[in-house]
């Protein structure tokens, strides 16, 4: 069980030393022991049933157990949710409740909700009933005893007719129609219910066209809304009174009640019944209402006390899951009383590792120990790298795109830098950045209150790269101050310009007829250097030449790290035959023309750059004339021209042929050696084609490989270059927006002495600042930096094929969803 004092390296350049262990833990002690790992958080297991479905393996019955109390939880969850309450963060976490206590208690307290559930659901039910019936009862009777007092009216004024005298105009017929016989009159049957609102009007025509208009319908409307008792949702209602004469179309009424959902309730006519049937029904309900606010405050007092435990329950079935599922990872040995499991863990955690088996194996009483073997294996480990809160955001940025191979050079310590300061250049303006810096340091001030709380998508991502968008911000004040624009506006901060006009009409002027009249303006670009707002010819000029250096200055430094590669591994061919050509070239042609670009800074020349190029191709020989920047520079020009066309047969010959010998070399037994630091695309080509000593090598492979890895440098590093340009299109963009919403709006607004103009042109440049500037273009230099540093960055060396390292921690449980 050996191994000495390790520390982690808190190298971000390079990813943790893994190891491969292997441990036999006795069976006894396996269940803490993988406990105790995962709250430590550095061991990786790996799965040596794999070829096991879940179902086949040896602790499938204890996951499941896990699941079903999982389920019971979410259970208890969704009532919470229902009743309003919230799991507690205040109850202590505990982990020496029993599973086996805990489950039935689950069982227990899931039974008694079901239950309070079903008789709830019923007496609510009955109660909603109720309710319905007190208002079909109390609106027919009013409809009845409207029709009562027609009729009792219109029998008055019928008697009263006939007692008066008798005139030849009187119809004969009168006392006939009105004096019947009352066992010849047809007695008409009655519906009564409730029917939604929104159906009333066609359960009317329905009812009409299904009688040939053989029935009498009458509605009201309630005020408010009722409950249904079918589905316990609110809903506007009218009472209604079907009359119908005969069984057939009584049929035909209740069938269209049912398919239209209107409750159906029983009406009796006589008055005094009605008033009996209120207070009857007026009683009943004030006992269900009783009865299920008594059930809800126990139900609800049910709830608090999960509630309070809901957590801990939750983090101990969490864990307990975890805990199985990773036994069921492990292999049993012949005996049945150890447990086998390989995994990867960083060598600093050695002593970590082996503290908590030993811990694990006294707290479980075992008479045997854990037994920490570590494994000998030339499988890949996976990648660690250390990060706290600040650096994992840019680490998140490189993992993006790619995890790096083991040991691999890790471009997420020169991300932290570059890739806010590349946002930067596009994005300069100091009084769009202190924007940004203040908007990104609410997120830092309150992080404990949001990273303790659920945020949208949107939220948590600004949450989670704030440390990001903060150094985003700083660099762009930084930049903005040099390129002299708060809000595309220049300012003479750091002094007065060092530019004036040589006589008074050139007082408006901006850039023609001035002169230097003073010192050179201290820090960043002299505001008389932007020039007129419809052309930037000093500051553009500026930004395209830095764009040209930044990039290649980030070119080389991609080159510089594969060469770092290359030399970690042992690898001499990529250093002689990769690095070496792809320095020449790439600093033949581009490092030159920095070198040009730097010159005629310091000279304050006004030769063509463009021709001075494309003439050292075209005519390497002529007289450079005028675009002449320092002695020798001819010379210099062919040679530079020679050694790039060196460096591309450099790359592509040499190579595939040593890779060649090397292979004959070993299969003839004569050299061992260069085994070592063959090329990996060699070791690749071992394990595509089989370990037999016998294989074919494939010549014409790793040629066509490396041709085609050349030419991509080649025209990589002309379109890469190029690329770069977009930084200074950017800042251009940015700065003509933000000119454009202060000239075009502001301004304008300023222009018209008129406060209520001022003040929509206020809110009409703040909006436009914010949504388009601050929102939009922050977007834009944000993909465009990243793209920068994929694609132009990390393609020099950055491979990015490695898997991360995964340990078993119980630390992201809270945050998984079952």
């Amino acid at each position: 069980m050996g191994g000495g004092t390790h520390r982690p390296t808190m190298d971000l350049l390079r990813s943790e030393p893994m190891q491969l262990v292997q441990l036999i833990i006795p069976i006894e002690s396996a269940h803490r022991s993988i406990s105790y790992l995962g709250d430590l958080g550095f061991f990786q297991f790996k799965d040596l049933n794999s070829e096991k479905s879940p179902f086949q393996r040896t602790y499938a019955t204890q996951i499941k157990r896990c699941g079903e109390m999982a389920r019971k939880l979410r259970f208890f969850k969704e009532q919470m949710t229902k009743a309003g309450l919230s799991p507690s963060t205040r109850s202590a976490m505990s982990d020496d409740v029993d599973l086996d206590n805990l489950e039935v208690k689950h069982g227990e307290l899931e039974a008694e909700l079901m239950e309070m559930n079903a008789n709830h659901e019923k007496l609510q039910h009955s109660y909603n009933e109720l309710i319905e019936y007190k208002l079909v009862v109390q609106k027919a009777g009013e409809f009845f005893h409207s029709a009562q007092s027609i009729a009792a009216a219109k029998q008055r004024e019928v008697e009263a007719q006939q007692r008066g005298e008798g005139s030849i105009d009187s119809p004969l017929l009168l006392e006939q129609e009105m004096v019947t016989d009352p066992s010849k009159q047809v007695k008409l049957g009655f519906v009564t219910g409730l029917v939604p609102r929104e159906k009333s009007l066609a359960f009317e025509r329905i009812l009409f066209r299904a009688t040939r208009g053989n029935v009498f319908l009458k509605q009201s409307v309630l005020e408010g809304s009722v409950t249904d008792p079918a589905s316990g949702e609110k809903a506007e209602k009218n009472v209604f009174v079907v009359f119908y004469s005969g069984e057939r179309a009584r049929n035909k009424i209740v069938k269209i009640c049912e398919a239209f959902g209107a409750n159906r309730y029983p009406f009796i006519e006589d008055l005094s019944k009605q008033f009996q049937i209120i207070t009857e029904v007026s009683g009943r309900l004030e006992e269900l209402k009783t009865t299920i606010d008594v059930g809800l405050v126990h139900q609800t007092n049910l709830l608090q006390t999960i509630a309070y435990h809901f957590e801990q329950w939750s983090h101990l079935v969490k864990k307990e899951k975890s805990i199985y599922h990773t036994l069921s990872m492990l292999s049993i040995d012949v005996t049945k009383k150890c447990l086998v499991a390989e995994g990867w863990c960083p060598v600093f955690a050695t002593n970590k590792i082996q503290n908590v088996l030993q811990r694990a194996t006294v707290d479980s009483n075992s008479q045997i120990g854990t037994i920490f073997h570590i494994l000998q294996t030339k499988e890949s480990p996976p990648t660690y790298f250390q990060t706290n809160k600040f650096s994992s955001a840019f680490q998140e940025i490189v993992d993006a795109y790619g995890t790096a191979k083991y040991q691999e050079a890790n471009p997420g310590v020169f991300t932290i830098i570059t890739f806010p300061f590349l946002f930067a250049v596009m994005f300069g303006d100091w009084g769009h950045g202190i924007c940004l810096f203040l908007a990104t340091s609410y997120f830092i001030i309150k992080e404990k209150k949001f990273s303790s709380q659920k945020l949208g998508d949107i939220t948590e991502m600004i949450f989670g790269g704030r440390y990001v968008i903060m150094m985003m911000a700083l660099f762009s004040i930084y930049t903005g101050l040099i390129y002299n624009e708060f809000f595309s506006v220049p300012f003479e901060l750091f002094g007065p310009s060092a530019y004036g006009c040589r006589d008074p009409a050139c007082r408006d002027a901006s850039t023609a007829g001035l002169v230097k009249v003073r010192a050179t303006y201290p820090f960043g670009v002299d505001p008389k250097w932007h020039g007129t707002r419809s052309e930037l010819p000093f500051l553009n000029s500026l930004k395209m030449k830095m764009s040209i250096l930044l990039g290649v200055a980030q070119m080389n430094l991609g080159i510089i790290l594969s060469y770092f590669n290359a030399k970690f591994s042992g690898n001499e061919l990529n250093i002689r035959y990769q690095f070496l050509p792809q320095m020449i070239f790439l600093n033949s042609l581009f490092g030159y023309l920095s070198l040009l670009i730097v010159v005629k800074w310091c000279i304050g020349s006004q030769a063509d750059l463009y021709h001075v190029m494309i003439y050292m191709f075209l005519s390497p020989t002529d007289d450079l004339g005028e675009n002449q920047l320092f002695f020798g520079q001819k010379f210099l020009q062919i040679v530079l021209l020679l050694a790039a066309l060196v460096a591309v047969p450099w790359m592509l010959f040499p190579k595939p042929f040593l890779l060649k010998k090397q292979h004959e070399e070993r299969h003839r037994g004569q050299s061992y050696a260069l085994l070592e630091n063959s090329l990996d695309e060699s070791d690749e080509m071992e394990v595509r084609h089989g370990s037999s000593s016998h294989e074919e090598f494939e010549f014409s492979e790793i040629f066509v490989h490396q041709l085609i890895h050349t030419i991509e440098f080649v025209l990589g590093a002309v379109s890469n270059t190029a690329s770069y340009l977009r930084l200074w299109a950017l800042s251009l963009a940015h700065s003509e927006l933000s000119s454009v919403f202060y000239d075009k709006v502001l301004l304008l607004a300023w222009g018209f002495n008129n406060i209520f103009i001022l003040i929509i042109g206020i809110f009409v440049f703040i909006c436009a600042t914010v949504g388009v500037l601050l929102v939009m273009e922050t977007l834009s230099a944000f993909l465009h930096a990243l793209r920068l540093h994929w694609v132009e960055f990390q393609n020099k060396f950055y491979e990015g094929d490695g898997y991360k390292f995964q340990p078993f921690s119980f630390a992201s449980l809270d945050a998984e969803d079952e």
